[in-house]
């Protein structure tokens, strides 16, 4: 019997990063539609950053999460409505309960790798709901896998009934994310999921290494849309899965046709790995951050790979693009 892998598609959320938050109800909708009738599982929309994340410092959305997650909710039946949710970016009072009311079937509560602590409200408010709730550890390079697992524990323990753990800026080789599958696998009780990031041509053939490791939830978006180098490419991981012995339930015609229409009504450039995406990866910045370090260093007339691998030595995250101008300035001050 194939052993089952659930697929998150978050091609209306992360995708939303390479257009910088620009998605409109209206693609959204035909989108889900397209994503219903290839019965992907869960289908995750919002702004890049997640619910409630709309602001000038990472970026103004067009549209309001409610209209981006009702005209996506209006085209789902079987499909599943995901969400993904930062504290701090999102309140409960005002984000989650909407996304509830709104009718959200999976609430992933994510935060950086080494601040579970902060999820824990979040978590517990959703499971006294009753609501499907997985957590998420974003920037994952930047702990160990001991670490790693230690802050998994905790969302296990707040109520998370999955643990999901982020490649954000493309930084793993298949036997960094074998590791850290592993360790959690084997010091949790629920399900370990991987997300992937392409910042050096990896995203595929990490995320097969985390379903061979126990991994049984991975992310992917259709033509690998999203920030940078794109995110692991759905429909290739589909076909790869599927060619592995694995069941996606996903159907593999329909997936194919859903990334032709994401092309054609809002993908206007396919990710692809440029030289930037590369010293993303290997200084382990945040994906995300490429068309802000691009523009900020011609603005000031500094190396764009210089801008990144200082950011990566000072440890910057997402929410921290105030950092990107500090370090320009810093740079052509040594010109």
């Amino acid at each position: 019997m194939s052993k089952k892998v659930l697929i998150s598609d978050p091609t209306l959320r992360d995708g939303n990063h390479a257009i910088a938050h620009k998605l409109t109800p209206e693609q959204v909708a035909k989108y889900a539609k397209a994503a219903e009738a290839a019965k992907v599982p869960i289908v995750e929309v919002g702004h890049g950053n997640g619910i409630g994340a709309s602001s000038f410092q990472v970026g103004l959305a067009v549209a309001a999460d409610y209209d981006l997650l009702k005209a996506a909710r209006d085209n789902l039946s079987d499909s599943k409505l995901g969400i993904h949710s930062i504290p701090g970016f999102s309140t409960i009072k005002r984000d989650i309960q909407n996304a509830i009311d709104v009718g959200v079937d999976v609430f992933r509560i994510a935060c950086h790798c080494t601040e579970a602590d902060i999820t824990e409200k979040h978590i517990g408010y959703l499971r006294e709901k009753g609501k499907t709730v997985h957590g998420v550890l974003m920037m994952s390079h930047m702990a160990s896998p001991e670490v790693l697992a230690e802050e998994a524990a905790k969302m296990e323990l707040y109520g998370a009934e999955a643990v999901v753990f982020m490649d954000s800026a493309g930084a793993y080789l298949p036997q960094d994310v074998s590791e850290r599958v592993a360790k959690l696998v084997s010091n949790l009780r629920i399900p370990v999921g991987f997300h992937g990031h392409n910042n050096l041509g990896m995203a595929v053939a990490n995320t097969v290494a985390a379903v061979e490791s126990g991994a049984s939830i991975v992310d992917g978006t259709v033509r690998g849309f999203g920030a940078g180098a794109g995110n692991t490419q759905l429909e290739v991981l589909v076909a790869v899965l599927e060619k592995l012995g694995y069941d996606t339930g996903i159907d593999l015609y329909r997936i194919l046709d859903a990334a032709d229409l994401a092309e054609k009504e809002f993908i206007p450039v396919v990710p692809f790995v440029s030289s930037t995406s590369v010293v993303s990866g290997l200084s382990g910045v945040f994906s995300g951050f490429i068309k802000h370090v691009n523009r900020v260093a011609l603005e000031f007339g500094v190396d764009p790979r210089d801008v990144f691998f200082e950011l990566g030595k000072r440890k910057a995250v997402a929410g921290q693009e105030d950092m990107i101008v500090e370090v320009a300035v810093a740079l052509s001050r040594k010109k």
